[in-house]
């Protein structure tokens, strides 16, 4: 990245002073103070929980040569400090003005909703890499970024980390990406100034009540990515591919001026899948749009999977690709790390590995697995700590109805006590009595494993793709399918 005189980023942006060298040549951008490199442009916004300004002192010791923040300092003589009252709302004007407007340069999808992002986000780039198009992912797993992938911390990352992921996806000559969305992202202004041109919609169901407070906040959030799709300085047309199928598909796109495209399965729709047929090797069906009708076969499992393929064909169909290309490309397939990602093992036990998070989540993944299941059910889960307490008395119902057994552990617990999460989720129970309550989730792996006989299915959900668990004091290496696999070879330890 070529370095930009302080003078020549802020010709075209009203500031209130700027105290210092405007000659000072300014490497890079951050926000947050521990990411900041010699040279960088230190932004100190102020957020719910933190000050900006109280990070300051450790910018400037980490080498920041530029301070933006709402009031000056003559005790910070040793930086450029640029004065405006309100940091965050010149975040992404200066993030376009610095990396050179790169979000009118990509083709950019953003896909938000409760449940799917991911699968999606992931089906989406495989069918436009089939294409011969180079395409980048932002998501909660991981960001690919041509040949290099990073390790990912949140579902959508901050402003500015974003616009350095699409500068460096330019420089590996990718087309475009797709991106996760998120609905406290979108609140947080994470991708505020981004021009995305395919908004897609997969569910809405109770998540993030913690943050949102209510359904209808959550769904305005999400409103948010439709209501962005405006005309703009690009040659993509703007759509949305929205789940008809979903109570909420109307409200998202109500402002909406793009293209629609509804996608579903029991409403009328645009794009539509019929005659499903599921098997525990995959899945079939067929695909009417426009008229014309095509036969897919997917090694995906669970109704869940024919709605997010639908809506990655409902993107690609916008940009001139064909029913007959997309289900030639759907053919085969790699499983997309923990969603319902079988564990291969030495006991040929039929373990499966799910993010799944939400009541809807696990209703969806527990309705797939018993169709196919021969024995018995085990779901081993719990809830993450700091997050929606509504909704944990729901997962417990759902995994007690549609399980055979619920043995109830720790996920992410946090900040809060183990015990008393897994006592919100007990009350969801009609017989809370016939759970197996076992607080260490190494533990609760192994006796499910434990117990298992050839012909049961072990589901261990809530943590999916995660390599650690977060306590309140520290965060351990954990991976649920480390510990399923160890648990076939040593049964006794973790016990």
């Amino acid at each position: 990245m070529e370095r930009v005189k302080i003078q020549k980023l802020f010709k075209n942006i009203k500031v209130q002073a700027i105290k210092g060298s405007k000659d000072v040549a300014i490497t890079g951008l951050a926000s947050n103070s521990k990411l900041v490199a010699p040279g960088n442009l230190f932004m100190a916004k102020k957020g719910l929980q933190f000050d900006g300004t109280r990070f300051i002192p450790d910018a400037i010791a980490a080498g920041a040569s530029a301070i933006l923040t709402d009031l000056y300092d003559p005790f910070f003589s040793s930086v450029t400090q640029i004065i405006h009252p309100n940091v965050a709302s010149l975040e992404a004007t200066i993030a376009k003005e610095f990396y050179g407007y790169l979000s009118e340069r990509l083709f950019l999808v953003g896909v938000t909703g409760t449940n799917g992002k991911t699968t999606t986000s992931y089906l989406i780039r495989r069918l436009i890499e089939q294409k011969g198009k180079r395409f980048g992912l932002i998501g909660t797993i991981e960001s690919i970024v041509g040949r290099h992938v990073y390790p990912s911390t949140l579902t959508t990352p901050d402003l500015l980390q974003n616009y350095k992921l699409f500068h460096e996806m330019l420089n590996e000559n990718c087309f475009g990406c797709v991106m996760e969305v998120s609905s406290i992202g979108l609140d947080q202004r994470r991708v505020e100034g981004i021009e995305f041109d395919v908004a897609v919609f997969t569910n809405l169901t109770q998540d993030h009540l913690d943050y949102h407070k209510t359904m209808q906040e959550y769904a305005e959030s999400k409103m948010k990515l439709f209501t962005s799709l405006k005309k703009g300085v690009k040659k993509f047309p703007k759509v949305a591919v929205v789940n008809a199928d979903s109570s909420y598909c109307d409200q998202m796109v109500a402002q909406c001026t793009a293209q629609i495209i509804r996608y579903g399965i029991q409403n009328p729709c645009d794009l539509r899948a019929s005659a499903i047929s599921l098997t525990p090797l995959g899945m079939e069906f067929d695909v009417e749009y426009r008229g014309q009708k095509t036969h897919f076969t997917s090694p995906l499992i669970g109704r869940y999977n024919v709605y997010n393929l639908l809506a990655a064909a409902g993107v690609v169909l916008a940009q001139g690709f064909t029913l007959e290309e997309i289900a030639d490309i759907f053919k085969e397939g790699t499983p997309i790390a923990g969603r319902l990602e079988r564990v291969a093992n030495e006991k040929g036990l039929n373990i499966f590995v799910d993010y799944a998070h939400t009541d809807d989540a696990l209703s969806n993944v527990l309705k797939t697995l018993q169709e196919f299941k021969k024995g018995r059910l085990i779901t081993v889960f719990g809830c993450g700590g700091d997050r929606d307490p509504l909704k944990r008395p729901k997962m417990g119902s759902v995994v007690e109805t549609l399980s055979d057994l619920a043995i109830v552990t720790s996920d992410n617990p946090r900040s809060e006590d183990p015990n008393e999460i897994i006592r919100h989720i007990l009350t969801g129970l009609k017989k809370p009595g016939e759970a197996l309550v076992i607080v260490d989730r190494e533990e609760a792996i192994h006796r499910a494993i434990g117990m298992a006989q050839p012909d049961d299915i072990v589901l261990i959900a809530g943590k999916g793709h995660e390599s650690t668990q977060v306590f309140s004091k520290q965060t351990v290496a954990f991976d649920d399918r480390t510990v399923a696999r160890a648990a076939c070879i040593y049964p006794d330890r973790g016990i």
